[in-house]
């Protein structure tokens, strides 16, 4: 199959389960998941990874498949699905309308294909490898902003329940970051890294990201024109992805004039922190 015919299958999926889950937007409620009290867990994040996952066996029997609640399906192959039923659960149990649905695909370690779907804005954005990214017909890009003072920058973060001291590490560099840039924002989900792509924000921000979270945005940001790397600015490591839903991945996005700015600020925070 050419990967172009990835993006209307992507699309199609993801108009679905924004159906699925604006009919149940703010009367559902959620649950904590059991060793994580920054993670919650609804009845749609259920009923929408059973739609994605059964469409991705009929469409393409033979490809891996790793969700975020259901967990791996290897067969093997070269490609791996990653699926996100609903990113930013939290907001979306609480009424909030800053959540998204997320679908990437990798071939090998690659991302090549991947969308995002925020349903409360009507929005589908997605991207092909070598053919850009877009927002329903109208094709995006990143900011052309040159310095950080003059951008919104997301971060998302957790608190570290069992390590009180990481949590105040992240939070002095937030401190720093606010300092060099026009405002923070914060919405710990897929909208953040939506309006990167856009570019409405300069950069995201995450420490905290599991496989779901990062292979549809990081292939969405890269057609935009912008850079999808860890904190320290290296390629993200999706070698055998199926063996990888236990793994922290951090994330650094951002348009590349904003990312050499960010690298060098994060490397001297990382570095006076040692001091």
């Amino acid at each position: 199959m050419q990967e172009s015919t990835y993006r209307d299958f992507i699309t199609q999926l993801l108009a679905s389960a924004s159906a699925i889950v604006l009919d149940n937007f703010g009367k559902v409620s959620g649950t904590t998941k059991a060793g994580d009290p920054n993670q919650v867990l609804t009845v749609t994040d259920l009923r929408i990874g059973r739609l994605v996952i059964d469409e991705i066996k009929r469409r393409f029997p033979g490809h891996n498949i790793v969700d975020e609640e259901t967990g791996v399906l290897h067969n093997g192959s070269p490609y791996t699905w990653v699926v996100d039923p609903i990113d930013g659960t939290s907001n979306f149990a609480a009424g909030v309308p800053l959540f998204g649905i997320m679908l990437g695909l990798l071939h090998a370690n690659t991302p090549i294909a991947g969308g995002i779907a925020l349903p409360v804005f009507d929005m589908i954005c997605t991207a092909v490898k070598g053919e850009g990214a877009w927002c329903g017909t109208e094709r995006i890009a990143v900011s052309t902003a040159d310095r950080l003072r003059d951008s919104l920058v997301a971060y998302g973060i957790d608190s570290s329940p069992n390590n009180p001291y990481a949590t105040k590490k992240e939070c002095a560099f937030l401190g720093e970051l606010v300092s060099r840039i026009r405002n923070l924002r914060s919405s710990n989900s897929a909208f953040d890294v939506v309006m990167v792509a856009q570019g409405k924000y300069g950069a995201f921000l995450n420490r905290t990201s599991k496989i779901w979270d990062i292979v549809a945005p990081h292939i969405i940001v890269e057609e935009a024109g912008g850079l999808y790397t860890t904190f320290d600015g290296k390629p993200i490591d999706y070698t055998e992805p199926t063996r990888k839903a236990g793994a922290n991945f951090t994330v650094c996005a951002a348009a590349p004039i904003l990312h050499r700015e960010l690298q060098a600020l994060l490397a001297f925070q990382e570095a006076t922190q040692h001091d």
